[in-house]
């Protein structure tokens, strides 16, 4: 039930986004999505710091906090922003690597468990588990490195 109600919000954020994004400049596809992924990737540093590095002092509630935020972008339709053009020459601010467009497949399936893999995230956090928090945590990064691997330059 979880995995029809997270892919079904993800499609349908998508389905509402895309005339936004459809309007928006190249640029200004990079630019969102690279912001997105910037606050995601603050978000995931308290985490880390609390949960995984125990270098600050845990905090339920900012970890609760964190994990929505991480959650929210995963399941934001991201997917809308990335259009062909943001991938080319004429794009010159992104390391997006032009074989997205050719790997839509596992493109896909790595954004779909990027969502589930954050929602699970979102539902730990909640429970104020630390130590699953951080097992959760490795997960969710573990979609990260995923997509760099396969999409992002260096």
């Amino acid at each position: 039930m979880k995995k029809t109600t997270v892919l079904s919000a993800a499609l349908l954020a998508s389905a509402l986004a895309m005339p936004a994004a459809a309007q928006m400049s190249v640029e200004d596809q990079i630019e969102t999505r690279q912001s997105a992924y910037q606050f995601a990737a603050w978000n995931m540093g308290k985490i880390k710091a609390q949960a995984v590095d125990e270098e600050v002092e845990y905090d339920e509630k900012q970890i609760a906090a964190a994990a929505n935020a991480i959650a929210a972008v995963a399941n934001s339709g991201m997917g809308t922003l990335y259009s062909r053009d943001s991938a080319n020459d004429r794009a010159d601010d992104t390391r997006l690597k032009p074989n997205f467009f050719d790997e839509l497949d596992k493109v896909q399936e790595i954004a779909v468990s990027f969502a589930q893999e954050s929602s699970k995230l979102q539902e730990i956090a909640a429970s104020g588990d630390k130590a699953a928090v951080a097992r959760q945590f490795a997960k969710v990064g573990e979609t990260c490195k995923n997509c760099h691997d396969n999409f992002r330059a260096e």
